[in-house]
C-alpha cells in the first residue's frame, strides 16, 4: 500500500455528508470572526510585549508584531484558499491528504495533537495561575496541595476549567460560539481599555530611542542555542534591525490559533465564503490590538524597566494606577479561557478527520444524536488535556507548540502550489494573490522562525515525530479507507491515487 496515496477533494466532502459523522452546520462568519480573535488574543498580549520589548526590540516592538502579523498573514490567506476549496473538517490534516499523499496527512495530524492539545494544556495552567493570583487579590488563598506548581499534589484549577470547556464543547458549537463571544468580548474590552486609558500616560521620551542600538546578546551554547546559530557559529544580538527580527520571531507565538478557524469549516453555514473571512478578520483585528498595546506600553514606561512576567499590570502600577492591575487580570484570565476551549475545539475536529478515514480509531468519530458533536473525541481529549494540565510539569515542553504550528503552516503553503497544479478545475472561491510567490515567501518566513528555535525543541519535535511514525506504519496505514489504485466507481466517488 502506498504511503502517498492521496484523498480527493471530493471524496472528503463525501465523507462529510455521510449521516452518521455528519456535523451541524451551525456557525457565520461573525462566529468563526471571534472564534480566531478568543484564541489569538491570550497570554501574548499581557506578557510577551514586555519580554520583547525589554530583552530585544525596545520601543520598536510595535514593528515586530507587524512583521509577524505579516508572516501570519501569509500563511493565513493559504488557509483560506484550501479552506474554501476543500471546505471539511481537519484542517491542515485535510489539506495535506489532499495535496501531498497519506503520510504527509499523518504527519501533519500528529504535530496538530502536539500544537494544539500540549498548547491547550499549557494555557490551561497559565489560567490556573491567573485564577490563583485573583483569588489572592480578594483575599482568598487556595490549599498549596491543589494550587500546581513546585511540590503541589496537582493542579487542580485547571483540571476543573478543562472539564467545564469539555462540557461546553460536548453540548454543541453553537453553544461554544455564544460563550466564546460573551468572553471575547470581556477580553478585548479590557485591551481596549489597556490602549484607551494608557495613553494619558505615555510619555513621548519613552520612545526615544525608538530602535536602541544594537548590543550583543548574552551567548547561549549547546542545546539552548538557537539552530540558526548552531549552523552559522554566530554570536546573537539584542536590539538595533536583527532585534527587531528576533523579537518578531518571539512575538509571532502570540499569533498561534488562528489555523484553528479552518477545522470548523464543516460546521459553517458558507464555508467557501465564511472561513476565509473569518481567518483574515480575525488575524487582521488582533495584529491592530497587539501593535496598539505594544505602543502604549512601552510609552507608559521605559522598555528597560518593564516587567517581563507581567508588563501591562506593572506599567499601570509604575503610574499610580494599582487598581487597573486587577482588571488586566480578569481579562487575560477571559483570553486564557477562550484559548483553551478553542484549542480542544480545533483538536477534536482534527482527530475526528483522522478516524473517519480510519487513521486512528474509526469508532471514536460517532456524533452526537442530539447536539451532533464528535462527542467521544471531545471527552477523550478533554480527558487527556485535563490530566496533562493538573500533573504534568510542561513549561520545558511549551516551545514544542510554536515549532508544531509552524510546521503545518510549511505544508499548508506548499499544498496551495501543488493543488493548484494537480487540481486546477476545482471550485476556490477564495485565491491566494501571486502564486507560487506568496506561499514561496510563507514557506520562506516560517522555516527562518523555525530556525530561530533552540536546538532541544528541535530534538524533542523529530522524537515526537518519530514516534508518530510507529503508530502510522503499527495502525494507520493497514487500516486506510483510501485504495492505492481505486476502481472507476470508486473514482467517480472522488479517492484517486497519487502520481508517481
Amino acid at each position: 500500500m502506498s504511503i502517498f496515496r492521496t484523498k480527493s477533494v471530493e471524496a472528503s466532502m463525501a465523507d462529510a455528508d455521510e449521516s452518521e459523522h455528519r456535523l451541524k452546520r451551525d456557525l457565520s462568519a461573525l462566529d468563526l470572526t471571534v472564534f480566531g480573535v478568543g484564541v489569538v488574543i491570550g497570554t501574548g498580549i499581557f506578557v510577551l510585549t514586555g519580554l520583547a520589548a525589554k530583552e530585544h526590540a525596545g520601543p520598536a516592538v510595535a514593528v515586530s508584531f507587524v512583521v509577524a502579523g505579516i508572516v501570519c498573514a501569509l500563511a493565513a490567506l493559504c488557509y483560506a484558499e484550501l479552506a474554501s476549496t476543500v471546505p471539511v473538517a481537519g484542517s491542515a490534516y485535510t489539506f495535506a491528504y489532499a495535496t501531498s499523499g497519506e503520510i504527509v496527512a499523518w504527519i501533519i495530524g500528529w504535530d496538530l495533537l502536539l500544537e494544539m492539545a500540549l498548547g491547550a494544556a499549557v494555557v490551561a495552567v497559565g489560567w490556573s495561575q491567573y485564577f490563583a493570583s485573583l483569588l489572592d487579590t480578594i483575599g482568598w488563598h487556595l490549599p498549596a496541595s491543589i494550587a500546581g506548581g513546585d511540590g503541589a499534589f496537582m493542579d487542580l484549577p485547571a483540571f476543573l476549567v478543562v472539564a467545564v470547556l469539555t462540557c461546553v464543547l460536548v453540548l454543541g458549537v453553537k453553544l461554544s460560539a455564544r460563550v466564546n463571544t460573551v468572553i471575547v468580548a470581556i477580553k478585548v474590552a479590557v485591551v481596549l481599555f489597556v490602549i484607551v486609558a494608557g495613553l494619558f500616560f505615555v510619555k513621548a521620551a519613552n520612545y526615544h530611542p525608538f530602535v536602541p542600538p544594537s548590543q550583543p546578546a548574552p551567548e547561549t551554547t549547546g542545546l539552548q542555542a538557537t539552530l540558526w546559530q548552531t549552523i552559522l557559529g554566530s554570536a546573537p544580538a539584542n536590539f538595533g534591525v536583527v532585534g527587531i527580527f528576533t523579537a518578531a520571531a518571539i512575538v509571532f507565538f502570540a499569533f498561534i490559533g488562528f489555523d484553528v478557524v479552518a477545522t470548523a469549516a464543516e460546521e459553517t453555514h458558507k464555508p467557501q465564503r465564511d472561513v476565509p473571512r473569518g481567518i483574515i478578520g480575525s488575524l487582521a483585528i488582533c495584529t491592530a490590538l497587539y501593535v496598539g498595546v505594544s505602543l502604549v506600553v512601552v510609552g507608559m514606561q521605559k522598555y528597560s524597566e518593564l516587567d517581563p512576567d507581567a508588563p501591562l499590570a506593572q506599567a499601570f502600577k509604575s503610574v499610580g494606577a494599582d487598581w487597573a492591575a486587577t482588571l488586566i487580570t480578569v481579562g487575560a484570565l477571559a483570553g486564557l479561557t477562550t484559548v483553551v476551549m478553542i484549542l480542544m475545539l480545533g483538536q477534536s475536529r482534527v482527530l475526528f478527520a483522522m478516524s473517519r478515514d480510519n487513521l486512528v480509531p474509526r469508532g471514536l468519530s460517532a456524533v452526537h444524536p442530539t447536539f451532533r458533536t464528535p462527542y467521544r473525541i471531545t471527552i477523550l481529549i478533554g480527558a487527556v488535556v485535563a490530566v496533562l494540565a493538573a500533573f504534568i510539569p510542561l513549561s520545558a515542553l511549551a516551545e514544542l507548540v510554536n515549532i508544531g504550528t509552524l510546521f503545518a503552516f510549511v505544508v499548508v503553503s506548499i499544498g496551495v502550489i501543488v493543488l493548484r497544479r494537480t487540481r486546477p478545475d476545482l471550485d476556490r472561491s477564495f485565491r491566494v494573490p501571486w502564486v507560487p510567490v506568496l506561499p514561496i515567501a510563507s514557506v520562506l518566513a516560517c522555516v527562518y522562525l523555525m530556525l530561530n528555535l533552540p536546538v532541544e525543541t528541535w530534538l524533542r519535535f523529530l522524537v515526537w515525530m518519530a514516534v508518530g511514525f510507529v503508530v502510522y506504519f503499527a495502525y494507520g496505514r493497514r487500516h486506510s479507507r483510501v485504495p492505492d489504485h481505486p476502481s472507476d466507481e470508486e473514482a467517480t466517488a472522488g479517492t484517486t491515487p497519487r502520481a508517481s
